[in-house]
């Protein structure tokens, strides 16, 4: 502007604070540091050295003089200019002073004026994780279990939620696969996905590996229409109109989106894997963590072994059974199922039932309605019983009647005419393979066909006998 004289970058401004934008200096009057000039010994008047320097009255030299000559310290009350004011580089010290003050104020100034920092970028590993998640969660569903029991005060029949868990969408079709420990005992099974929530259909269940499929139902155009309208502000006026339209048009199937099933296996320990389910009712949650075991073995819901399965420290909670586990490329590699704890919580060891299990089990079903395994026809005693006796293999308690066991000959367990017990055959080998727990049985089934014969070296009396057995298909 008109009459104000520009500052030499080299000049030190007494009592002023200076800003630099863009290689020039503004000067600001610094608060609580008045500028006082003397006019006479009765009467003083506040001026602003800045504003007789913006007018032309003084130069910038002269009011960094006179502005450290006749400045009141703010700390001491003093006149700057009056003491030791004939000592070399006394009259600069006020100077400094002030100045300090400026550079804190202007430091402060510019942090508070500043932007924040730009968010860091996201590493390789957190952005595949979340790419995983964001697929992965279109085909994750919550699976209700609800029981029909009677209201004790209006005596009505309502459908109570006894259980809940997690599944995932097999195919286009509509298929979700969870876990038959999920829909036990269930009289209606609801499943909520992409936050609309559908009724299901039990397709079939295999208890022996604790696999479940339900068929996704689509609600009919009455109850549709019924649904929209209800969303709608006049339901009254707007529900004639929504169900003189097509089925399609009042609510379109929906597009499943099934994930991907890597049956293969392969599987290493220490490979990165990734969790997804409702633990505690909490949709869509994600953990991860790595495959610490493999092989494992753990119990059905009526007692059976189920082998090969895998085991991780990805946190699996309540809630979290039939949900997928999944891989670095985001297919399945297992359906959540068990924890290992005392306390009912996660304690750093969960199992996955393996994917091939899951396949062979869910086309099974998909095709027969169940899942149809050979059996030999025979119930054995439990493990430590035999063990306590001090014998080695399976203690055939009963062959059922017309079974293939009964066919072969195989005895069970009786007791003679004074009570005493008789032992029935003892399973030792089967083509070979030693047997010595119920779970080498049950290996050694789970990898025949209906129709295959089976040498069985059975112990009876004292002796040894070979017996060959033709599996049968086990009954419905």
């Amino acid at each position: 502007p008109k009459g104000l004289r520009s500052v030499p970058h080299d000049v030190p401004l007494g009592n002023t604070r200076t800003h630099v934008v863009t290689g020039t200096r503004r000067v600001l009057s610094i608060p609580n540091a008045t500028t006082r000039v003397h006019k006479s010994a009765e009467q003083q008047k506040p001026v602003d050295a800045a504003c007789l320097l913006k007018t032309g009255t003084l130069t910038a030299r002269q009011a960094t003089r006179q502005t450290s000559k006749q400045v009141e310290s703010p700390y001491t009350g003093e006149h700057l200019g009056q003491t030791k004011k004939d000592e070399p580089g006394q009259d600069m010290q006020p100077v400094q002073s002030v100045l300090a003050v400026c550079m804190a104020l202007l430091i402060s100034w510019s942090s508070a004026s500043a932007p924040a920092l730009a968010r860091a970028a996201l590493t390789q590993e957190e952005q595949r994780t979340i790419d995983i998640f964001k697929t992965a969660t279109k085909s994750v569903v919550s699976v209700t279990n609800l029981a029909t029991k009677r209201d004790s005060f209006t005596m009505s029949m309502l459908d109570v939620p006894q259980g809940a868990g997690s599944g995932f969408v097999y195919d286009a079709q509509g298929h979700v696969i969870t876990n038959a420990h999920v829909i036990a005992d269930s009289g209606t099974v609801k499943v909520t996905w992409n936050k609309d929530e559908y009724l299901a259909k039990v397709i079939g269940i295999d208890v022996d590996k604790d696999i479940a499929v339900l068929q996704v139902q689509m609600p009919s155009p009455e109850d549709a229409a019924i649904k929209l309208a209800s969303l709608l502000p006049d339901p009254v006026v707007i529900l004639p109109q929504i169900k003189a339209a097509g089925p399609a048009d009042i609510l379109p199937p929906p597009t499943f989106v099934p994930l991907c099933l890597d049956p293969e296996g392969g599987l290493q320990v220490g490979q990165h894997v990734f969790a997804l389910g409702n633990p505690f009712g909490l949709d869509h949650t994600l953990t991860t963590g790595i495959i610490s075991g493999i092989d494992r073995e753990i119990m059905s819901m009526n007692g059976r072994p189920i082998q090969g399965v895998i085991q991780t420290d990805a946190a699996i909670n309540p809630g979290n059974s039939g949900g997928p586990l999944l891989d670095s490329t985001g297919c399945v590699i297992g359906i959540n199922t068990a924890i290992y704890s005392s306390s009912g919580t996660n304690a750093g060891v969960g199992f996955a039932i393996a994917s091939n299990v899951i396949k062979s089990s869910v086309d099974e079903i998909l095709l027969n309605g169940k899942v149809v395994r050979p059996m030999l026809g025979i119930t054995f005693a439990p493990d430590q019983a035999v063990q306590s006796l001090g014998v080695q293999g399976i203690m055939v308690l009963s062959a059922k009647e017309g079974g293939p066991a009964s066919k072969a000959g195989i005895t069970g367990t009786t007791r003679d005419e004074f009570g005493r017990l008789v032992l029935g055959d003892i399973i030792r080998k089967v083509n070979g393979t030693t047997i010595k727990t119920s779970s080498d049985l049950y290996r050694i089934l789970d990898g025949s066909k209906v129709g295959d014969a089976l040498d069985v070296e059975v112990l009876r009396g004292t002796g040894t006998q070979h017996i060959s057995i033709t599996l049968e298909p086990t009954q419905a």
